[in-house]
């Protein structure tokens, strides 16, 4: 049994969080991690995954990555998501398999502090938005001792379908459409290391109930951005890796507020820490990850733990 049929599971394709405070949509940060690029084990078919995902932060930054003047700035979520993951049998090219997901993320639980007892800070649990996704898997380049690399390239839009009220810091919709292109790639560096990476790009369209903390007359529009996962596994056993987990998070142009550029208001963040992948038989799998954010800037900066299930029909 080869390396990658013993330790990876389906490498899940897109993973938004909710729409936090500040003005970017969630992403995938850190939602997927090891053997990314892949494909899945048990080859073409249905996929479901649940991912469940806890963040907590005591801290809100400014442009600056300065706390927030604001005696608390507790906030702690659980945000579960359901993924159907479809690839049909044959290929769609000579060395690539076509592919479509569905995603639908809610938030289950919000608890927010912000010490002033109103709503500088509030948010609403509920439904989140709809995400549609179709992907281009590249089969896996064989060496001599195993896979070398393995890649995909995929496009998702999210349908502001989820729940959004203006007056709300945190809300499970964003209430715009947004464009999110990525590419993934999982390259063996020995037969049992690997490291892996996803790359993203974030066009958000307008919002035309915008934030009322935003002022604005008509609408807004949150900046592009750039953001990417990395991590590198090391295969223990043929049913368990352990690695080290990462994501980055970078926004490139400026928010828009009625048409005109606010300066001042762009997103920054890192994160690292350690996670596992263990094969609980042939169709199921499990991740665990955690990570522990670092100068954040115009975002709340915290923990971040996900536990993610696979299972194959």
């Amino acid at each position: 049994m080869t390396v990658l049929k013993r330790a990876c599971t389906c490498a899940l394709l897109t993973l938004p969080v909710t729409a936090m405070a500040y003005d970017l949509p969630g992403v995938n940060l850190g939602g997927t991690s090891f053997y990314d690029g892949a494909p899945g084990p048990q080859g073409p078919g249905w996929y479901l995954i649940e991912y469940l995902q806890y963040l907590s932060s005591d801290t809100l930054n400014d442009g600056n990555g300065d706390p927030l003047s604001l005696p608390k700035q507790d906030v702690d979520l659980f945000i579960p998501l359901t993924q159907i993951v479809y690839e049909p049998e044959g290929h769609f090219t000579e060395n690539t398999r076509l592919g479509y997901t569905l995603l639908l993320p809610w938030m289950a639980k919000q608890d927010v502090d912000d010490g002033l007892n109103n709503a500088a800070i509030s948010a609403q649990s509920g439904i989140g938005d709809i995400i549609l996704g179709a992907f281009l898997q590249f089969d896996p380049v064989i060496g001599e001792n195993g896979p070398r690399y393995s890649q995909r390239i995929e496009l998702d839009v999210t349908l502001p379908t989820g729940e959004y009220d203006a007056g709300n810091a945190i809300n499970p919709g964003s209430n715009a459409f947004n464009i999110n292109p990525y590419y993934s790639l999982t390259y063996w560096l020995t037969p049992r290391w690997t490291a892996s990476t996803r790359i993203s790009y974030l066009w958000n369209g307008k919002n035309d109930d915008p934030s009322t903390a935003l002022n604005a007359k008509n609408d807004s529009q949150a900046g592009q951005a750039l953001h990417a996962n990395f991590a590198s596994a090391y295969v223990l056993t043929d049913n368990l890796s352990v690695g080290l987990n990462g994501y980055w998070l970078n926004q490139i142009t400026d928010t828009k507020v009625d048409g005109k550029d606010v300066k001042g208001r762009r997103e920054k963040v890192w994160a690292v820490g350690p996670g596992l992948v263990y094969k609980l038989d042939q169709e199921n799998s499990v991740f665990a990850n955690m990570y522990f954010e670092q100068d954040a800037e115009n975002r709340s900066e915290g923990n971040r733990f996900v536990l993610r299930f696979n299972h194959h029909f």
